[in-house]
């Protein structure tokens, strides 16, 4: 029915007689699917893979691979990053517009701008002319495509033999995910106040509020022990 609407709405702009279906008609249900977290291995196993490519591909895909695991960017804000983006300087990259609209700042690692600027040295050897502002460049010197990019991916993921036994095959925005769930672990680990700085992780991803960063406790049953422990003490103290 969400397809219907769409091309209904499409029709509107040739035929105004045309009625768009209303949204409720047929109730839906979302399924939710558990992500895959990567291990430190998988990640290096995915690079790895990456680094068998043709030359142009390799540094692309290795680079925009690397920089979704250690950022936990979307996908399609890694491939609609330009290169006045990026703040050198600073190291701070841009994020326009992204979903919701929102635009925002992500700042980076020293070594993650380090991976960068290779990228960037190997982009200007191999590929010194492009028709786009894009970071990242296909082949043929031109932005990348979403659907191209989860392509490669499936066939690196396949290679490495990343998540061949799991109950569902690993996604490249799974990515994201590990990198949330990953530094929630870091925090309750290290016994920081997790609500208290779980603001700035949900303003890091880009989410609308913290309750959207809230879902990934359920994302790692380490993750949800912990901070079920964390919640004990917590009452056990106040109790005092």
């Amino acid at each position: 029915m969400t397809i219907a609407r769409g091309f209904a709405r499409y029709l509107t702009g040739i035929d105004a007689r045309t009625e768009v279906p209303p949204t409720g008609l047929i109730a839906g249900r979302r399924r939710w699917r558990p992500p895959f977290i990567y291990s430190p291995g998988d990640i290096e196993a995915l690079l790895a893979q990456a680094r068998q490519l043709t030359p142009m591909p390799a540094a692309t895909h290795e680079t925009l691979i690397g920089l979704l695991a250690v950022t936990g960017m979307r996908v399609g804000e890694a491939i609609r990053l330009d290169r006045a983006d990026i703040d050198w300087a600073d190291a701070v990259l841009t994020i326009r517009e992204s979903k919701f609209g929102k635009t925002r700042m992500v700042p980076v690692l020293d070594s993650t701008l380090t991976m960068l600027g290779r990228y960037v040295r190997t982009r200007g050897r191999l590929c010194p002319q492009t028709a786009t502002a894009s970071f990242f460049i296909s082949t043929a010197g031109t932005r990348l495509i979403y659907a191209c990019v989860g392509q490669v991916f499936r066939r690196l993921r396949d290679r490495a033999g990343v998540g061949a036994g799991a109950d569902y095959r690993p996604r490249i925005h799974d990515l994201r995910h590990t990198f949330a769930v990953r530094t929630l672990l870091s925090w309750y680990q290290a016994g920081d106040d997790v609500e208290a700085r779980l603001p700035i992780l949900s303003t890091y991803l880009g989410h609308r509020d913290p309750r959207s960063t809230y879902w990934y406790l359920s994302a790692a049953p380490e993750l949800l022990a912990l901070a079920a422990s964390q919640l004990e003490r917590s009452q056990e103290g106040a109790g005092r």
